[in-house]
Order: structure tokens, then sequence, then C-alpha cells
């Protein structure tokens, strides 16, 4: 048995001359089991026409026995190898050829392909090159279970082929699959017995799948008696191995070795193994990771064919991951160099070494699905051909985004770095020798400090070793840390456009900073292809939704949070039912009501809730009112950049939570009155928060309901006018009753009318009382720059002394009218001066103060040319001055409230980047 181990272990470093290899009493099995490795020498006569590099072995012709091989009979005369725009290669995936259905389905696309020649590249069946290497696991574990392991491969490509060959050519290709299952059986045996399988022998074992799926396909093809050939591309792909787990092909031999295959093959169709290859000794070898791609972008090369394509069970390129970006669109094309930025940084494109061969020549790469023929896919071409691009994309330079996550962010800062030669190198020396992967790398021009992105299992090593390596400089002070920042990813835009293209960065990083994004470290290339940064993880996906949103034109989608669904809050419920269809398809705005929140239950949802049915849902799905579950659910939903929460309700308490939740990114919109008229120091805290942060704070229904009172007084003095005075009837419901408290009407049964009509609060007191126009005041005031209390507001309210103290709305209507002849008397006063009673709130700027108080005004005066609940405020400002501006309409009343916080909602959606 010593001698069989000694075999295995000069069979991995077997060398061209060897022709055989003997092994005493196993020697002719081992023999048997070798003979793929070894090539017999090609007669000179065979060579006819080639130039070999000086001192280079001659390639030689495989042994293998297969139904491909060429015959004794067959004519040794070579057949030139025709190359360029006749032919057309297909690569297919273990997906494409996972069934004996599928394996059928590629044979048709092929046959439909009306190219003059067609070379297809296939990979083993969909999990075989697993089982063939859980094969090899299991051997050199000494697991006697590989033997049923290895039956089940067998199991699976004899089902296949029986489904879809028969006759002679199910006879050839079942004989020839039990010849290499009787083959790998020994193999493994002897690996089961050495304990160890050379990487030699592994390629070698899981190469198989690629052989049995090229044979199968070939096959089913030439019973449509169309000239086809099966090659096993370990005849012709020379690669040289590179350390790093990656090999370079030799494109010369390989093309000197495609030219004599052919010669001895000529067809219109060749089906190829894809994956696997043979070191310059003629030892079978892979292509590593993604190998069957690499092996159709090398082929392509060599055939310098019309167009390579990858089939695959995608559309093809998308925007940014369908999985976290759901609005993500399939890209019509990508230029060779944005392809390549994109699978670097871990978009499912192409490996990057895949793009290197083809775009040598030229060749396009088109992106199918195989499971979806009428998407016309992606094609990777030169730049030139995305100037034809859909010119309704004008905005999108950047073509995708890609993310990396869990890396870690080392920064290494001191000021005797400035200007020292050889510190970066000392640094990524450190790193180098730990073997860890630098990702990104960003350095300011002062050269202070140094920072980059490793995978995060090896920022522990990193950290140690530069530790190490400046212990010195640390000490002394030269450098002041080497500091690691964990829990980061990297979000990559990619886009050729964008270095022709003025502000891109600066939109980039206006998204980011909209959704409340920190930017911890930046890089980007002169050619500006990718602009990279490095964001918190659990940011990543948020942002990259924030990005996408920006670019590509997807729909500005915001998460909203309604909270009390009274009358107000239903009204906009169903406000926002109605002209959701109508802003998606204008304006590109997604308003996403996630969550709904009343007093005692709540209706979450993770993609939205139907707005038709909303009550229905909350009866059947509703649970426990929980403030906090319900923030974190609106808020926490990563594919959605933007929260909104919309308070509808008048509760002090939940006021409470604004600031919190502007700290946290959350935009408010509100028609509560109580944040913006309470304590002072809280409100400026608010403010404050509001003015240096991205997060908008909008309460326009606070002050008019529908009436744009609060931006028509940001406008005049954004514009730099001064406020002098505003003065103004801001109740709609003492507009109404003041205005039908004439022709000698008692003021009780006004007051009566106007509580049955729904004007007032159920307690009509709470709107005679005169403390919702002093919030309203205050308001106005603190936006004029005023710092007032609520307290100082003097407030003089039309009810009468004696009923404020009332135990119930229904004792004070039935005491009301024992007050109505003072009432009178005051609107007869009035009358008799020709003037109307009004209530009204004053904003006095020029002598800082406020009031809210019953007035008297001529009958021309526009305040006195009121109807029904309407308000009106009056601007007094410098521009304003003889005749002010004048602000009228309906102040009260659900359509209307919910209809301005609406409003609020849509400028919100605009500053986040909605068409405007």
């Amino acid at each position: 048995m010593a001698s069989f181990s000694a075999a295995v272990a000069q069979f991995s470093r077997v060398s061209p001359s060897h022709t055989s290899l003997h092994s005493h009493s196993h020697g002719t099995l081992f023999q048997s089991q070798c003979r793929p490795f070894f090539l017999s020498r090609t007669s000179h006569s065979l060579r006819k026409g080639l130039t070999l590099p000086r001192g280079r072995e001659a390639p030689s012709t495989s042994v293998r026995a297969s139904f491909t091989d060429v015959s004794p009979n067959v004519s040794l005369e070579e057949k030139q190898l025709p190359k360029g725009e006749t032919w057309s290669v297909h690569k297919f995936g273990g997906t494409c050829v996972g069934t004996s259905q599928r394996i059928k389905n590629v044979a048709d696309i092929i046959l439909k392909d009306d190219s003059e020649r067609k070379l297809v590249v296939v990979s083993a069946m969909s999990k075989v090159t697993d089982m063939m290497y859980d094969l090899i696991h299991k051997a050199q574990s000494r697991d006697e279970s590989y033997t049923a392991a290895l039956n089940a491969v067998l199991e699976k490509h004899s089902a296949t082929a029986h489904d879809i060959l028969d006759g002679d050519n199910l006879a050839t290709f079942l004989s020839k699959l039990h010849h290499d299952i009787s083959n790998l059986k020994a193999m493994l045996r002897a690996i089961y017995i050495a304990g160890h399988a050379t990487e030699s022998f592994t390629d070698f074992v899981v190469g198989h799948g690629e052989l049995w799926s090229a044979q199968m396909l070939s096959l089913v093809i030439r019973k449509n008696g169309t000239d086809c050939k099966w090659m096993d591309t370990r005849d012709v792909l020379i690669v040289n191995p590179t350390g790093s787990n990656q090999v370079d092909p030799d494109y010369l031999e390989s093309e000197q070795r495609l030219e004599k295959w052919y010669s001895l093959n000529p067809c219109k169709v060749i089906i190829a193994t894809g994956f696997i290859a043979s070191t310059p000794q003629n030892i079978p070898t892979t292509l590593k990771r993604d190998g069957s791609d690499f092996s159709a972008a090398i082929m392509g090369a060599l055939f310098k064919a019309r167009q390579v394509t990858i089939w695959t069970d995608v559309d093809g390129v998308y925007s940014a991951d369908p999985r976290k970006v759901s609005e993500a669109v399939i890209l019509k094309t990508l230029s060779y160099q944005e392809a390549w930025e994109m699978s670097y940084f871990g978009a499912n494109v192409l490996h990057p070494r895949t793009i290197i061969p083809v775009m040598r020549y030229g060749i396009p790469i088109m992106i199918r699905n195989i499971f979806n023929l009428s998407a016309p896919g992606t094609k990777i071409c030169h730049p030139s051909v995305n100037d034809h691009e859909d010119s309704q994309n004008l905005q999108n330079f950047v073509k995708g985004f890609a993310t990396i996550d869990n890396l870690a962010l080392v920064n290494v800062e001191g000021t005797g770095m400035a200007g020292v030669p050889g510190t970066a190198s000392a640094i990524f020396g450190a790193v180098k020798d730990v073997g860890a992967n630098v990702i990104m790398i960003s350095q300011a021009s002062s050269e202070h400090s140094v920072c980059f992105a490793v995978p995060e299992k090896e920022v522990k090593a990193v950290a140690e070793a530069l530790q190490s390596r400046f212990r010195q400089a640390l000490d002394n002070g030269r450098l002041s840390q080497v500091a690691v920042i964990p829990n980061c990813s990297i979000l990559a835009a990619v886009g050729q456009k964008m270095a022709s293209t003025p502000g891109v960065s600066a939109s980039l990083f206006n998204a980011l900073a909209k959704a409340n994004i920190n930017v911890r470290a930046i890089a980007q290339g002169c050619s500006e292809y990718n602009i990279t940064v490095v964001v918190k993880r659990e940011d990543c996906i948020k942002a990259l939704r924030a990005v996408h949103s920006r670019f590509y034109l997807s729909r500005t989608t915001i998460a909203m949070g309604i909270i009390g669904p009274g009358l107000i809050g239903s009204t906009l419920l169903e406000q926002l039912r109605d002209q959701a269809s109508t802003l998606k398809e204008e304006f590109n705005i997604d308003l996403r009501v996630m969550g709904i929140l009343g007093s005692k239950s709540m209706l979450l949802s993770d993609v939205g809730i139907d707005l038709a049915r909303w009550r229905e849902l909350r009866e059947e799905r509703g649970e426990v009112a929980n403030m906090e579950k319900f923030v974190q659910h609106v808020h926490g939903n990563h594919f959605i950049p933007n929260t909104a929460l919309v308070d509808c309700t008048a509760d002090s308490v939940i006021a409470g939570y604004y600031y919190d939740w502007l700290r946290k990114g959350i935009h408010v919109v509100t028609p509560n009155k109580k944040a913006n008229s309470g304590p002072l120091d809280q409100y400026l805290k608010l403010r404050a928060l509001q003015r240096q942060s991205y997060t908008h704070y909008f309460y326009e229904a606070t002050v008019g309901a529908g009436l744009p009172i609060v931006s028509t007084l940001r406008g005049l003095l954004e514009t730099g006018d001064k406020i002098l005075q505003i003065e103004g009837i801001f109740s709609g419901t003492l507009s109404y009753i003041f205005n039908n408290f004439k022709d000698g009407r008692a003021f009780s049964e006004v007051v009566s009318e106007a509580k049955e009509a729904g004007y007032t609060e159920p307690d009509p007191r709470d709107d005679l009382s005169g403390t919702d126009v002093a919030r309203k005041v205050i308001i106005l005031a603190r936006e004029s720059g005023l710092k007032l209390e609520l307290s100082n507001i003097p407030v003089e309210s039309p009810v009468p002394e004696p009923l404020r103290a009332c135990a119930s709305a229904q004792e004070f209507m039935q005491e009301l009218p024992k007050f109505d002849q003072e009432f009178t008397k005051k609107q007869e006063d009035a009358e008799n001066a020709g003037e109307v009673l009004r209530y009204v709130g004053v904003v006095d700027v020029t002598n800082k103060k406020g009031v809210v108080e019953l007035r008297r005004y001529k009958k021309d005066h526009p305040f006195a040319q009121l109807s029904g609940s309407d308000n009106i405020i009056a601007f007094t400002t410098r521009r304003y001055k003889d005749q002010p501006l004048i602000v009228r309409g309906p102040g009260a009343g659900a359509q209307v409230t919910a209809g301005g916080i609406f409003s609020d909602i849509l400028r919100l959606a605009s500053y986040l980047g909605a068409p405007s």
C-alpha cells in the first residue's frame, strides 16, 4: 500500500513527459484512472502550419475515450477554423440544464439561433458540482457513504438521459457514464485510503458534471440532424494558476489547441464544457469561481465571436438588488467598465475577469433569462452604444448601485504621517502580511490620516499587525491612533456618464442627507465611474433605497404612520386612498401607510395598508396600541428610505414625542397645535433641531386648516419683509357664531345652531373659551420671532364667568340663554355705530405682544364681509402697510383640515425629490 500512496503523491506532480505511471500491484488500475491526465505525442504531420513559441512543448491530443474522438478512418486533413461574426457563443448555467426538460429547452434555443455557427458552453446540472465536491470531502474524511453519494450522481444523470435520449445515443452515453463512474469509484477509493486529495485530484473529479451535461446536450441537438460535436475544454483551454484562487488564460497556446481540435472536429455547433481547463503540464484544473462564465468569455475571444450570451434565471442586470430595492429596474445596456465596477462591489452581474477577454475585442455580452425569453435582457458593450439610451432617462447618469456588508473601517492617523514617504507602503505592507483584503482606501490630502475598509472577520488581525508595526510611532506620539470602526457597509454608485456630468456627487450626498444617513468615509477615482461611501451597516439598505430613488426615477416613496384615525385622520386616509394612483402615475410619488394608531388599537403592515379596507382590516388584524412598537415598525422598514408620522390628534403627550422622532430622522406632519404653542423652551429646542437637520416638520394646518397662513408668513419673512401686525379671525366656529349673531337673533340660539351643525366641539365652551385662538396667535407670534409664552396672551372669553364652572355641556347650554341680553346689548351697540362684532386674535409684532378679544369693525372692513365659518387673516408688513395682505377661506371642517395636512405631505415629498 505504501507504493500506492507514493503513486498518488507522484500523480499530483506529473509532467507532460510522462505517458504512464506504474505502481506494482496497483499499476494497471491506477494507470487506467490517470489516463485523462496524460496526452500522447501528436505527430508532426498533424501540426502542419502551426508555429510554437521557442522552447514550448507541442500540445497534445487527449487519449480520453469518448464518442466524439476522431476514428482512425477520419481523414487527417486539417480544416481551417473560421473566426469572427459567423460565431455566436451561448453559456448555460447549472439551473438552465438542471432537469431533462430544461436541457430540451436549451436545445430549442440553440436550434432557433440563426447564427451560422454556434459554440455553447454548459455547466454541470444544478447541484452536481456541489455533489462532486461532497464526494471528495466524504472520501478524504474516510466516510464510507461516498459510494452511496456517487450512486446518487449516477442515478441523476442516468434518469435524465433516459428522459431525453433513446436508441444508440442513449446506449452510447450510458456506457460512457458507467465507465466514468467506475473510474471515479476507483479514484475515490484511492483518496479514501490516502485520507487526502490533492487539488489536481479534486479538479479532475468535480469536472465530470460538465462532461456529462455537454455530452447529453450535444446528443439532443444531434437528434435534430444538426452538425454538432462536444468539446472537452481540457483539450483546448490552457491556464496558469496565479494563486489567490485564480488562473490566467494562456491565449496563444489555447488558440493553437483550438485550431487543432477544430481541424479534427469541424462542425457548425460545438457544445463545450464550462469551468474546466488544463495547466501547461496538461493537468486538469478549473477556472475557479464563476468558471463557466469565464469559459464562455475566453471562447468568445478565441473565436472572435459576434456576441456572447449568458443565460441565467433573471431578466438581466438590475439597477440595484431587487431584494433590497423593490423599484429596481432592468438595465438595457451597461458599458464594460460599469459592469466591471458593479460586479466588484457584489452586484450579481458577472465576475470582473469574465469581462476582460471579450472587452479586448469589443464583443458584446448579453444577459438573458432562459425562463423569460420575451425579456430583452441587458447588453454589456462599449459605451458608445449607450449614447442611444432612451431619452427619457436623461437623469440616469448613475447606472446602478451595489453594496458590500460586514466590513470594518481602520483609521490610522497622526501628525507624524504628513509628508513622510513610505507611510502608506508600511501600512498596506502590514495588511498584506496578514493576508487581509482591502476593499476601499480613503486619504485626506493633508496626509494626516489614512482609512481603509476590510472584511470584519479580518479586522482584528489587521489592527494587531498595525499596532505592532507602528508601536514606536504610537508610543512617541507621531501616530495618535489606530482606530477600528466596526459594523460598516459600502455603498457604491456606478455610471459611465458620471464622468461628464457635474453635480453627480452632490446629488448622491444630498439624497443620503435627506434620508438622514451619516457618511463615514468616501472614495472616488478620477474617472468618476464609481463613487463609494461607507455607512453604518444598519443604514445600508435605507441608504441604497434613498440614492436609487434619487437617481433612478423610482417613485419617491414615504412610509407613513397615521396617528389618530378620528374625524380628521379618517378623512385624510380617504383622501390618500382616492389620490394614490394619480400621485404614482403623474408625480412619481408613492405614499405608503404602514401603520394606523388609535387610542386603543393599531393596524400595521409591511407593504402598505389597503386604504379601501383599513377599518375592516383593523377589526381583523388590529392589535393593542403601543407607540414604541408603532414607531419602530413604520421607521424600521429599510426598503423605504423616508418615514413620516402624521399626528392628527390634539394630544399634548403625542406632541411631546416630536423631538425624538425628528432626531431619529422621522419627518413630522401635524395639525396638532400643542407642540408649537407649548412651553417656549421646548418649542425653541424643536425648531433648532429641525433647522440643523434634513428632517422636516410641517404644521401648516395648525393655524388655518387648509389655508396657507404659515407658509405665507414664512414667504414674507424669507424674502426680507418685516411683519408689523397679524390680525385675524382664526376660529371657524366663532366666525360662524358672530357672522350669524344679527337681525335680532339670540346668542344662545346661534350657539345651539352651530353645535347642531357640527361646527363646535361637543362642549361649545372649548371653542368659546378662546384658548384655541390663543394657541394660533402664539404660533404666529413665534414664527414672527417673538419669544412669548401662552400665558403672555390675554384672552377675552365669550363664556360668561358664572358658566365656566358648569359641570356639563348640557348644563352650560341650559344656562346660556340667561346671558342673551348681555350679548344682545353688545351687538346692538355695535350695530348702532355701523359696526359688527368679530372675535379676533392679534399679533402686535411692533410692540412684541399678542391678544385675543372681541372687537368691533366697520361694515366695510374685510372682517365684516365674512360669511359662514370662513377664516380671514390680514398681514400688515413694511411692504403691505397701506393695504394689508389678506388670506381668506374655510378655516374649519374635516375636509379642509385633512386637505391642509395632505398638502404638507406632498410638500415633504417635493423636498425629498418628487417633481414639483
